[in-house]
C-alpha cells in the first residue's frame, strides 16, 4: 500500500484552471498576437513572462486613464469669456437717417 494520498503525481484541477485562465487572458488581451495552441506549448517561464508583461501594460494604461479622468474631474470649473454684459446687451441701436 502506498503512503501517498493521491495515487498519481500530476497536475491538480486548480493548476489546470489557472493554466487555462492564463492562456485565455493572454489570447484575449494579446489582441491577436497569440493563439491558444502556441501558448499551451510555450515554455512555462516564457508564458509567465508574457502574462506579467501584459498585466503591467494594462495596469499602466489603467493608471494613465484614471489620472486623466481625475484631472478632468478636478478641473470641472466652467471657463467663461471675460465679457462685461453691460457693454454687450445695453448698446445703443444704430438709427436710420
Amino acid at each position: 500500500m502506498s503512503l501517498l494520498i493521491v495515487p498519481f503525481f500530476g497536475l491538480n484541477s486548480e493548476y489546470r484552471s489557472n493554466l487555462f485562465s492564463q492562456i485565455h487572458e493572454i489570447v484575449f488581451h494579446g489582441q491577436g498576437g497569440y493563439d491558444w495552441h502556441t501558448l499551451y506549448n510555450m515554455p512555462i517561464w516564457l508564458r509567465n513572462f508574457t502574462y506579467k508583461k501584459l498585466e503591467e501594460h494594462y495596469k499602466k494604461q489603467e493608471e494613465a486613464h484614471n489620472k486623466q479622468t481625475n484631472t478632468l474631474k478636478n478641473d470641472s470649473k466652467v471657463h467663461r469669456p471675460n465679457i462685461n454684459p453691460s457693454n454687450v446687451y445695453n448698446s445703443s441701436m444704430p438709427t436710420k437717417k
